[in-house]
């Protein structure tokens, strides 16, 4: 079940609406196909699991790629909630700078815009920074836990304790950026959370950290049983802080099938058809309106020589 916290947004003055996406290929975001895949196989995992019941939760929407994922997966009484600072002006300038450089396109509306062309209706929006989550959210009531908002560490650090607030004791929380080169701050803030506050990997990827603050062992043993039918994943089991946790990487997977849009693309006008070629007749008539009679006779008499 899915609840709207505030109306789409529908300001007179605002920009023109961005153009409808026509197939999940065109919103823009960073979800690759191997993270698809994974989130396929926790998600469902999870709803093939009558007692992993519990909503959903994103920190950090941009354009809401992954969310259009995401909602894919909610069962009936379950709650999809996502909180971004979309366009409302950033709380620090630190923040602000961050926004500014690299999420310049983010907008609210962009963000409506391309969820709803999926899904009937909008999910519970958070329009905040993701520090008010601890307390709009109900503590121990997410199942699963997307954090993918601001990469300075200090709200890193919040949004890792809001995690472990309003996740079930079993709930998959999963980090993204953990390891870029351009955001250091998040390799620092996950890493001591597994070095010294309970958080505990379930398995990487390139990209993403999939963790729990329950035991991870249920999910890495069910993880690794399907990894082995698998040719298009490689994957092998570290040792990290005393525990083990699974590498994933990419050997060629096909991302499972994309969302589909709620209308279907609108195919191109047809072509205008194509005038049919004059006849010898029409040639003919035209030859003896325009052309000199010496070149009209010229032109009939090199025809009857080729027909004979």
């Amino acid at each position: 079940m899915q609840h709207v916290s505030q109306a789409p947004v529908t300001t007179p003055d605002a920009e023109p609406a961005p153009p409808e996406p026509r197939a999940f290929s065109e919103v823009k975001g960073w979800f690759s196909a191997y993270d698809q895949t994974l989130f396929d196989w926790f998600l469902n995992r999870q709803n093939d699991t009558p007692e992993a019941s519990g909503d959903i939760l994103e920190l950090g929407a941009f354009l809401g790629k992954s969310a259009i994922f995401l909602a894919g997966y909610l069962r009936e009484g379950e709650e999809f909630t996502v909180c971004d600072l979309f366009d409302t002006p950033a709380p620090d300038d630190f923040n602000l700078a961050e926004m500014r450089d690299s999420y310049p396109t983010l907008t609210r509306r962009g963000f409506e815009t391309n969820y709803l062309a999926f899904h009937p209706s909008l999910p519970t929006v958070i329009q905040a920074p993701t520090s008010v989550v601890a307390d709009r959210v109900r503590p121990g009531s997410c199942r699963f836990v997307h954090v993918d908002a601001s990469h300075l560490h200090e709200h890193v650090v919040q949004d890792i304790a809001s995690s472990r607030l309003v996740a079930t004791p079993d709930a998959v929380v999963v980090f993204d950026d953990y390891r870029a080169a351009h955001c250091p701050g998040v390799a620092a803030a996950v890493w001591a959370a597994v070095a010294g506050e309970g958080l505990r990997v379930i398995a990487v990827s390139a990209s993403k950290l999939y963790a729990t603050w329950g035991d991870p062992v249920p999910h890495q043993s069910a993880l690794l049983a399907w990894l082995e039918g698998r040719t298009d994943l490689w994957h092998g089991v570290d040792v990290v802080a005393g525990h083990p946790l699974v590498r994933i990487g990419d050997e060629g997977v096909v991302a499972p099938p994309a969302p589909k849009p709620l209308r279907p693309p609108v195919a191109a006008p047809a072509a205008a058809p194509r005038p049919a070629p004059a006849t010898p007749v029409r040639w003919r008539r035209l030859a003896k309106d325009l052309l000199p009679p010496l070149l009209t006779r010229a032109i009939v008499a090199r025809r009857r020589r080729r027909r004979g």
